[in-house]
């Protein structure tokens, strides 16, 4: 009949198993992480990409409201004279 072993071997055996399991935990734990990181920095430069985008758009768009103002002073002068010489 063999002895069960000490307590001291069971007690470190379990240490081992919960080192282990530790191990596993913190290893899936720095994954995920990794992905978050990951994904934010991809949300970093989409959100980038996007502001050069706007910023392109918006200096792209100035010279309209001026055309228009600029279309609507000449169709006045232009509706002027015609009324100044009509006369």
């Amino acid at each position: 009949m063999t002895l069960p072993p000490p307590p001291e071997q069971l007690v470190a055996v379990e240490l081992e198993k919960l080192r282990g399991t530790m191990a596993e935990g913190f290893a899936r734990v720095d994954g995920s992480l990794a992905l978050l990181v990951q994904r934010g920095d991809q949300t970093d430069r989409q959100i980038a990409d996007h502001d050069q985008r706007l910023d392109a758009l918006e200096r792209a768009r100035w010279p309209l409201p001026s055309l228009a103002a600029l279309v609507a002073v000449c169709g006045l002068v232009i509706s002027l004279w015609q009324f100044a010489n009509g006369s």
